[in-house]
């Protein structure tokens, strides 16, 4: 029998008292000699949004896979911010009390994160954009507001994951967000065939709020917490000119009553950084035949 041992950490949550916000995680800490087939199994039983692998390498950087319970993903935030509070943790770093710096191996290829005074952050890859093929009218249509509510031209963004960004006028705009997962199939559909509608409102010069969403079997599912996303709401500020450097919070769940708080940092260089605080809830052990 294999025992394999994991954790449940809780990423993004507003503080360290916060223990059931944010967006939970399960990390696996040693996958040494799991296939493809047994990873996608195990994050299926897990049934969160994602489940990572550690592959330890030595004085290497470890590989990390991140699967969903369906598919791998290249590349997500959340459990880049996630995964590296354990991977630190089981180096015995002391977590939140000291800077503290690594890099994992993902599918998109290295990734660096930090730690400072307890916020994990990642530097995202350089990121890409494209217009949709969509009218204004179809893409207000297709989130449920009018043309009028759209705050500005939504663009596909990616720095590992593509997704479609989609500024609104305000909060009262997004908390009236009723995506049509017809119209979200016909219109959204990014570079690896799947579909998701990040809606964002600028509330202050430092501050947007947020909601992500995506079809599925029922209906329409709302993500609680997006790090990829909000490497990508940077891509698309930085193509529109935003004066660097600049630190935003974003927030995300307060729809679902989820608050996740993420701080998104662009940099004179270009460059996207995404963190957020993380709380371990749970540890435990699988038992594979």
């Amino acid at each position: 029998m294999k025992r394999l041992f994991f954790r449940i950490v809780n990423v993004f949550v507003e503080s360290p008292r916060a223990t059931f916000g944010g967006n939970p995680l399960a990390v696996i800490e040693d996958a040494t000699g799991l296939d493809d087939a047994t990873m996608q199994s195990i994050a299926a039983q897990f049934n969160l949004s994602e489940t990572t692998f550690i592959f330890p390498r030595g004085d290497q950087p470890p590989r990390v896979r991140i699967f969903t319970p369906r598919y791998e993903l290249p590349f997500a935030g959340h459990p880049t911010v996630g995964t590296s509070f354990v991977v630190a943790s089981m180096r015995d770093a002391e977590n939140g009390t000291t800077t503290y710096s690594l890099a994992l191996e993902l599918n998109v290829g290295p990734i660096a994160v930090s730690c400072d005074d307890g916020a994990w952050t990642f530097t995202a890859n350089p990121h890409t954009s494209r217009a949709i093929n969509a009218s204004p009218a179809q893409l207000a249509h297709a989130i449920g507001i009018s043309e009028a509510d759209l705050g500005g031209e939504a663009r596909f963004v990616s720095t590992g994951t593509e997704q479609l960004v989609i500024p609104v006028a305000n909060v009262d705009v997004l908390a009236r967000a009723r995506p049509n997962p017809d119209l979200i199939l016909q219109h959204f559909k990014n570079d690896a065939g799947r579909y998701m509608a990040y809606v964002v409102a600028r509330v202050a010069k430092d501050r947007f709020q947020v909601r992500f969403f995506f079809p599925t079997a029922s209906g329409m599912s709302e993500d609680p917490g997006t790090g990829s996303a909000c490497a990508n709401l940077g891509g698309y500020l930085l193509d529109a000119g935003e004066p660097t450097p600049i630190r935003i919070t974003v927030t995300q769940g307060e729809f679902i009553d989820r608050l996740n708080v993420l701080q998104l940092s662009l940099t004179n260089e270009r460059q996207i950084r995404v963190g957020g605080r993380v709380l371990q809830i749970a540890r435990g052990e699988l038992n594979l035949p």
